[in-house]
């Protein structure tokens, strides 16, 4: 069974379950998106590797990193490899030089440690024929429809996002210092797109 590849597009709240977010995967060379709902935590995870931020203390995947890296053991891909009742199943396909073994895992986890591992992601094709969304449109205007259920971490209120851009430069830094120390890694993601957009104008 050939397998297609998959990019990671965007990391949105979720629409349909509170607390939880919108893991978005899209066909490479393709027009087709596959949108996993995760955990809050699992979401935190790939969005800190994605932004290059550094936790206070490794989070879990972090640790798996390290031990593997320790031990030589090498996540080769992850593969998407089967969709039962709207929950979908996913491996890591490691090697340690001499021998390879898939391990199972939940899909959420097994992307958490692709991006750790620099490695590719991987589906079939009877999985996006099911459970694809076929994207018309710019990719923007897809996450920005399915951001409507969100909550700000820093208000509380329902689609209400704080705006950090009339904050200094050093308040900037800061904050992002102190949602750091505080864990709070998407107020952190959202603080270091402002500062990165300063500097890029």
């Amino acid at each position: 069974m050939d397998k297609i590849k998959l990019d990671i597009v965007g990391l949105s709240y979720s629409q349909t379950q509170s607390g939880a977010y919108a893991l978005v995967l899209g066909e490479v060379n393709g027009r087709r998106r596959l949108p996993i709902i995760i955990g809050g935590f699992e979401a935190q995870a790939i969005a800190i590797e994605i932004e290059k931020m550094t936790p206070s203390r490794p989070l879990t995947h972090d640790l798996f990193k390290s031990f593997a890296d320790t031990f030589s053991i090498k996540v080769n891909e992850v593969l998407i490899y089967n969709l039962v009742d709207g929950i979908f199943f996913a491996k890591l396909v490691c090697s340690d030089g001499e021998k390879t073994v898939e391990i199972d895992a939940r899909t959420s986890d097994a992307i958490a440690i692709a991006v750790r591992f620099n490695c590719p992601i991987f589906t079939y094709e009877f999985i996006l024929s099911s459970a694809g969304i076929i994207i018309e449109e710019n990719d923007l205007a897809f996450l920005e429809n399915m951001d409507t259920e969100g909550s700000d971490p820093e208000t509380g209120g329902k689609n209400n996002p704080i705006s950090y851009s009339n904050y200094s430069d050093e308040e900037l830094k800061e904050k992002l210092n102190q949602a750091l120390n505080d864990e709070a890694y998407e107020k952190a993601a959202k603080i270091r797109d402002e500062i990165s957009r300063r500097k890029a104008s």
